[in-house]
């Protein structure tokens, strides 16, 4: 096992540890963290070969790139200690190669001058060969590491690049360049780490059962995985102005990826109940802007076949098939039941869940004894975050027979507010109990109006490539 640095990115902390993990996993690969820190750029991991590092690193959403790392220090005097330790037999190899040095300061500032500078004091390590800045043989990074307005850096690292990562995926699927969209559709990156988590590659069959513009499902199709999608409301899938979903495909040259995309709710699939997935990916609707709902009526009516002129009502054109309210808490259960249903053998569910930030108000993760919660990623808003959840379809030996489960009842409210609590808590500005509110009733259209606006004002401070959080 040889150490290696991997350059991550300062978006999204809590992903890029799992992101890397599901990466591993994904190609077979053993990984030793050694050093993690959600505050720092620098992760130092061990791994069996270069091979398994360019392995791990090509489909890397949240990193840069991975050196093979030659040498550490708190000081540049430690850290050439560290590097003639660590690699002085190996520099004869490269002694008539082609090679560049370059310098990346982390919350620091270097002039070209003190670039220079530093780059002299390695002359030590003999290479010959011609200095070449674009693909040279050797390419040596100096890393450093500066606390905030500090003089000098606390940690440098000296490291051999071997890869780039497929980060450069999430400008070809920027969202400002497609085609058809809408205003929930996930933003490129994120929807390109979901479908890492749910280990999305050729030879498997991935389901989104709330696909609206497509985002899960070309992600998925980037990395190999056949697409399939559904949603219940059949605007988003038809399109409008000659725009659909296939359209996306058709952009990005996927369309060999794309199976089909239905019109259906997940409680009315019409899919085969049948443990044929590979994976399901999804950003469930929150019902903060509208209540949830499927189809069906409030009175369960409606079973029977109505017929007009001749023709079958559901069959005629412009038919609305009628919804009734869902409750939030129930969709969850109902998703886990999907899930459980249909996914093969270490199968993965990537779903978004929304929360209030109030540990003492935010919403449990749901569980299933056939399901195992693999990770647990935050991305936060103002008072409230959504977390991407994770989990592997346990094979049938291996689950605990003495575990029970049940979906639970949620009521037969009839208002959007009875029915989904997280869409109550949100616009009663996520108080809890103990200020005075009773989280069981609704407020006024008046205060939900004046808390959705100040919600509004607080995503537009989001970077502009985040993705709408309402939903």
């Amino acid at each position: 096992m040889q150490e290696y640095l991997i350059r991550v990115v300062q978006v999204h902390p809590s992903f890029r540890k799992a992101e890397l993990e599901a990466l591993a996993t994904y190609a077979g690969i053993e990984i030793e963290f050694v050093a993690y820190s959600e505050d720092s750029p620098f992760c130092i991991v061990r791994l069996p070969s270069d091979d398994a590092a360019r392995a791990l690193i090509s489909r890397s959403v949240l990193s840069a790139a991975i050196y093979e790392l030659w040498g550490s220090g708190s000081t540049y005097e430690d850290l050439h200690t560290s590097i003639t330790e660590r690699t002085q037999s190996r520099w004869p190899a490269y002694k008539n190669d082609s090679f560049r040095f370059s310098v990346d300061s982390f919350q620091g500032k270097r002039s070209n001058s003190q670039q220079r500078e530093i780059i002299d004091t390695f002359r030590y390590m003999g290479f010959e060969g011609p200095i070449r800045m674009k693909d040279p043989d050797l390419h040596l990074t100096i890393f450093e590491h500066f606390e905030m307005h500090t003089p000098e850096p606390h940690a440098i690292y000296l490291g051999r690049h071997i890869a780039d990562s497929g980060r450069r995926a999430i400008v070809k699927y920027d969202l400002k360049k497609r085609c058809y969209i809408s205003t929930t559709s996930m933003d490129s990156e994120l929807a390109l780490v979901s479908a890492n988590m749910a280990l999305a590659g050729p030879g498997k069959l991935f389901f989104d059962p709330f696909a609206g513009t497509g985002s899960f499902p070309v992600a998925c199709a980037h990395f190999g995985a056949m697409a399939l999608g559904a949603d219940i409301d059949g605007r988003s899938i038809r399109g409008k102005a000659g725009k659909d979903v296939l359209s996306n495909f058709k952009q990005y040259g996927l369309m060999d990826k794309c199976l089909d995309n239905c019109i259906s709710d997940l409680t009315n699939t019409p899919l085969r109940k049948a443990r044929w997935l590979d994976g399901i990916i999804c950003d469930p609707p929150y019902g903060v802007r509208e209540g949830l709902k499927v189809l069906g009526r409030k009175d369960e009516g409606g079973k029977e076949a109505v017929i007009i002129d001749g023709q079958y009502a559901h069959l005629r054109e412009g038919f609305i098939p009628p919804k009734k309210p869902y409750s939030f808490e129930a969709m969850l259960d109902d998703i886990m039941e999907f899930a459980t249903d249909m996914l093969v053998d270490e199968g993965r569910l990537s779903m978004w869940m929304p929360t209030a930030n109030d540990e003492d108000i935010e919403l449990a993760i749901p569980t299933h004894p056939y399901l195992e919660i693999i990770s647990v990623c935050i991305q936060p808003f103002n008072k409230w975050s959504r977390r991407l959840l994770t989990y592997r379809r346990i094979p049938d030996a291996l689950v605990d027979k003495t575990a029970s489960w049940t979906k639970r009842e949620f009521g037969n409210g009839v208002h959007a507010d009875e029915l989904n609590s997280f869409r109550r808590r949100y616009f009663q500005g996520f108080k809890g109990a103990d200020e005075g509110e009773d989280p069981s009733t609704p407020v006024s259209a008046s205060a939900a109006i004046d808390q959705a606006a100040a919600d509004k004002i607080s995503e537009l401070s989001i970077s502009e490539d985040a993705t709408q959080p309402s939903k």
